[in-house]
């Protein structure tokens, strides 16, 4: 039977899968429900094809189909190298699929970076966009408390650090088929990474600024949070890993999905750095820091 399925060409061709048109289809009913969500929101209606959409449901029913989707389309995938389909040229184009993702990623979180240096090394061009706000000609903005970096951020850099030393120190255990020191490193992982959002929440939670009401506010809030997401959507990608290598689906040979999901944690360290540095430190000097 194995024979049977033994592939006899580096290449693999999937069976007919149905997952691209629903993910297709889930995410245009997001946008749709996204819109009239903030319609709803807003206390306005959403008016299409003769039906009023201003509602949150449509929302969460379109990102409903979509977590499915990733959850099906990604098992599928997952069978599929249990069974031998993914060929060293499968693996190679894997790998080269996993890289433009986290370099995509890196060009979104550029905008963020470039939003939040256009105001702060201009901030009388900024003023005169927002015309509603007073930054004062200085940066941060007259009347602006910010973090101090050195307290909750500083934390969370050395949280973050040293979980992107235990995912290293699984993934060399994982080489070496040293089953409980990958276990136990990715489980610390995952501990780290809860830790970092928990920290995070509590320091949205007693910020002196708001999301609105100044540049500032909303360029840290914007690059901070996703990030932010992007802890918490690596924190689910490696508790997936964790459930996999309890299994016994990793070998020393065949682990792509942990690769993937080493180099995600590892991008998200490194985006974190920048972070700390431009936005905390740099982006905070000399400003009144809030004493909470």
């Amino acid at each position: 039977m194995v024979d049977a399925h033994a592939k006899k060409h580096d290449y693999h061709i999937i069976d007919p899968s149905p997952w691209p048109f629903v993910a297709s289809m889930g995410a245009l009913i997001m946008m749709i429900g996204a819109v009239g969500f903030m319609r709803w929101h807003g206390g306005l209606d959403f008016n299409l094809l003769g039906l009023n959409l201003a509602t949150p449901w449509i929302f969460f029913l379109g990102l409903a189909v979509v977590l499915y989707t990733m959850f099906a389309w990604w098992s599928d995938t997952v069978k599929e190298g249990q069974e031998g389909a993914h060929t060293p040229v499968v693996s190679m184009h894997l790998r080269y699929g996993m890289i433009m993702f986290i370099a995509s990623e890196v060009m979104f979180f550029v905008a963020w970076f470039w939003a939040f240096f256009d105001a702060s090394l201009f901030p009388n061009e900024a003023v005169q966009a927002a015309r509603t706000q007073v930054l004062g000609g200085q940066w941060p903005p007259v009347g602006i408390e910010v973090l101090d970096p050195l307290h909750l951020p500083l934390f969370n850099t050395i949280t973050l650090l040293l979980s992107g030393t235990t995912v290293t120190w699984a993934h060399h255990a994982l080489l070496h088929n040293d089953r409980k020191s990958l276990k136990l490193g990715l489980a610390l992982t995952v501990v780290l990474g809860v830790i970092f959002s928990y920290v995070q929440y509590f320091e949205y939670a007693h910020a002196p600024f708001a999301f609105s009401g100044s540049i500032y506010g909303s360029t840290f809030y914007m690059a901070t949070g996703f990030h932010g997401f992007h802890v918490i959507i690596g924190t689910i990608f490696l508790i997936v890993c964790l459930i996999r290598a309890m299994a016994g689906q990793f070998t020393p040979q065949k682990h792509f999905g942990f690769e993937a999901a080493a180099w995600y944690w590892h991008f998200v360290d490194v985006v974190w750095l920048f972070l700390f540095f431009c936005i905390y430190v740099w982006g905070g000097w000399g400003a009144p820091v809030f004493d909470a």
